[in-house]
């Protein structure tokens, strides 16, 4: 079984928008957004299926919502790092961002995408 780190952002992105749901629409829609991502997690620690390639080597993207997708790095055969929800509206800068810092030969920041 893999295991699953959250890196403070994805945990930021994660309470981020269940607050978002708990205000804004219900707690039903906010316990709905958890369970599916606790069914991904889920999916992803068993190790039999890894969700869309990006551009980026190793990061995958997950699309929990049409509006949230999971953004994830495969560290190694047991390790996955969960790097940010991220809302849909900003996932092309995210990935073009991810794709020139790399081709420049800078390391992913996830400082740089605080607060989105």
């Amino acid at each position: 079984m893999r295991e699953i780190r959250w890196n403070h952002l994805a945990k930021e992105d994660f309470y981020n928008t269940i607050d978002f749901l708990l205000e804004n629409w219900s707690e039903k829609e906010a316990q709905v957004f958890i369970d599916e991502v606790y069914e991904i997690i889920f999916i992803l620690q068993q190790g039999n299926v890894d969700f869309q390639h990006t551009d980026l080597p190793g990061i995958r993207r997950c699309v929990i919502r049409k509006q949230i997708t999971l953004f994830y790095k495969i560290i190694d055969d047991n390790t996955i790092d969960l790097l940010r929800f991220w809302n849909s509206s900003h996932v092309s800068y995210f990935i073009s961002f991810l794709r020139n810092s790399i081709n420049q030969g800078i390391p992913y920041n996830p400082a740089l995408f605080a607060g989105h």
